[in-house]
């Protein structure tokens, strides 16, 4: 078994001492506040794209407040300030900001447009950057406003203004995403969203999803972490040549070369002169990821901002063939590398002192000599004992701890590989797992068969089969508070819209679409279970069936810890299947393994015993 090099990669720490300078600030932008003659301004966390992770130069809240968490909304007041996040950060908030300057506001309790409500005071005014918020946030801001008896007003961004020795901009280079990988060339792509716009009696579309702008014309980019963005828009006409204005000026000359017979690329700087020339024009702005200032140039120009979905989201999540090829070539290698750290992972934490953030650099460092490795996917989560019951647990220095005998261990990571996105969470017994938790493991691992194995009609929706994969926990009156799987793109977002399994999951699966299927179980202050693969939509043929049938192809290739698995709680079929996939799984590695990680996976996917 070949032990991963010392790490070359600098772990991505959560630490950040920016609380320290919280209150001094929130003082600047108080006093900023007072020069404009504004009460309040509103500071999101995000970009004008909406973007999941977004460059240095847009990590306002996480200066302002020192809060780094990826999704947040801070509301500063002249006498009063909060921070409301989601329950992923309810541990992590106050631990970075200083909470006698910020009050830290649960979501589950409320809203920022709520506390907005009840602490704004009449006749106050409420600032907000119109380029940080959508049409429907801003609608949602004025009527808080008005029920506290104030109002709202745009402004330019007040945190710009006091951030002294801001981040530039990115500016990393942009290049082809080749057809091989891409599967359709870019004048296709944009006949189809073409066609849409007729449908929807738009003139034009305003693509402000970097996502988009990428899978639409065969591009990928470097400006923010995790994902291979270009950050920028595009007007695709009906007519005419779409434009493309993006924030780097590293255009690679093979890409431009490849789009001017169907786009021009002009800079960042040249879009409100686009914006200008929509007199008369419908133009659809997408209601997820346009900014309200697209909105309101549209229509300054004498145009009609028609606010809904940009048709290439929906595209862009049915993968093509060379798409799906891809994701599979990708989780070949990424199975590979991930299997050579489980065996590692197996000497090292029995050896005893094995860390969190030690696990995470040597699972990188294996990745890294894969091949082809581009990035990780997202912050690898790595939690031993008590931090994996944390269903987003980011491991700082600060909370970094040794795995010890008798836990559990999660790490759930992923990588960016310029033939697919992968994703994949695995937990393990350190020494010997206590009943209750091969009880809970096995009931998630059942859970998790379950949506591996069904069949469902086409037309069934994320929101329908949900449920296969909390029956188990259920059955023990138990349960789990996230969704059950999330879109996956590919070679972009580990997280894509707009499909998902979960209880709010209303978009019908298509045959193409990836998606995790990642059950869990979260003992507070205990241990934390989840097992996650991604899965592939594809067309099951039911032999005397009278409807179109969908199924899953399982991508991701990797032992589940026969440790932790209650044999007596499976029922015949889940035994099946588990043995084909883990022979599956020896299978298509072992040739890409060295003899003592091989002896090791034979060991790992071993039958199970009767």
């Amino acid at each position: 078994m070949t032990e991963p090099s010392p790490p070359r990669h600098r772990f991505q720490t959560f630490d950040d001492p920016s609380h320290r300078k919280g209150a001094e600030r929130i003082e600047a932008l108080r006093a900023a506040l007072r020069e404009t003659a504004l009460d309040g301004f509103v500071v999101p966390r995000a970009d004008e794209h909406q973007s999941e992770y977004v460059p240095a130069d847009a990590e306002r809240l996480a200066w302002l407040t020192g809060f780094t968490g990826s999704a947040g909304t801070a509301v500063i007041l002249m006498e009063s300030a909060a921070l409301i996040v989601d329950g992923r950060y309810t541990l992590q908030a106050p631990e970075q900001v200083d909470t006698g300057v910020v009050t830290i506001v649960p979501l589950a309790e409320s809203t920022a447009e709520a506390w907005i409500a009840d602490n704004l005071k009449r006749d106050q005014v409420l600032g907000y950057d119109p380029w940080l918020h959508t049409s429907d946030g801003v609608a949602r801001l004025e009527r808080a406003a008005v029920k506290a008896g104030g109002s709202v007003r745009a402004v330019p961004n007040l945190v710009d203004a006091v951030w002294a020795g801001r981040p530039k901009p990115p500016a990393g280079p942009v290049v082809v995403h080749p057809e091989a990988f891409a599967g359709e060339t870019v004048a296709d792509k944009l006949t189809r969203v073409r066609a849409a716009l007729a449908e929807g009696g738009c003139d034009a579309l305003v693509t402000s999803d970097p996502h988009n702008l990428a899978w639409a014309f065969n591009l990928r980019g470097s400006d923010v972490g995790h994902t291979p963005l270009a950050l920028g828009y595009a007007i695709l006409p009906r007519e005419g040549r779409a434009r493309l204005f993006l924030s780097s000026p590293q255009i690679d000359p093979a890409l431009r070369a490849a789009l001017t017979p169907v786009a021009e690329i002009l800079t960042r700087a040249d879009l409100d002169d686009g914006l200008g020339s929509f007199s008369g024009v419908r133009v659809r702005v997408d209601s997820a990821t346009g900014a309200v200032a697209l909105k309101e140039k549209i229509e300054a120009a004498g145009g009609t901002a028609d606010i809904g979905k940009d048709p290439i989201t929906a595209m862009k999540a049915v993968k093509n063939a060379a798409e799906i090829a891809g994701a599979r070539a990708a989780h070949t290698r990424d199975g590979a590398s991930v299997v050579r750290f489980l065996a590692w992972l197996d000497g090292a934490a029995a050896a005893g002192g094995l860390s969190e953030i030690a696990a995470v650099e040597a699972l990188e460092d294996v990745r890294a000599a894969g091949g082809d490795l581009r990035d990780v996917s997202f912050p690898t989560i790595s939690g031993s004992g008590p931090n994996g019951a944390i269903v987003h647990y980011r491991v700082t220095r600060t909370s970094d701890r040794v795995v010890r005998p008798g836990e559990l261990f999660l790490i759930d990571s992923g990588a960016q590989y310029p033939d697919g996105t992968t994703d994949i969470t695995r937990t393990v017994a350190v020494g010997e797992p206590s009943a209750e938790m091969a009880d809970r493991f096995t009931r998630v691992l059942k859970g998790h068969i379950a949506i591996a194995r069904a069949v469902f009609p086409k037309g069934t929706t994320g929101a329908q089969i949900d449920a296969f994969a909390r029956a188990p926990l259920w059955q023990a009156g138990l349960d789990f508070d996230h969704g059950t799987g999330h879109g996956v793109g590919a070679f972009l977002s580990v997280h894509e819209g707009p499909q998902r399994i979960a209880k709010t999951g209303t978009v019908a699966l298509e045959p193409g679409m990836i998606l995790s299927n990642e059950p869990g179980y979260y003992a507070s202050g205990a241990y934390g279970i989840r097992i996650e693969n991604l899965v592939l939509v594809e067309p099951r043929a039911i032999p005397g069936g009278e409807r179109p049938m969908l199924g899953f192809e399982t991508l991701t290739l990797a032992p589940y810890d026969r440790r932790l698995i209650r044999f007596d709680l499976l029922a015949p079929e889940e035994r099946a299947w588990i043995d084909a996939y883990h022979a599956r799984v020896r299978d298509t590695l072992a040739p890409h393994l060295d003899a003592e990680t091989r002896a090791w996976l034979d060991r790992a996917t071993a039958p199970l015993a009767d």
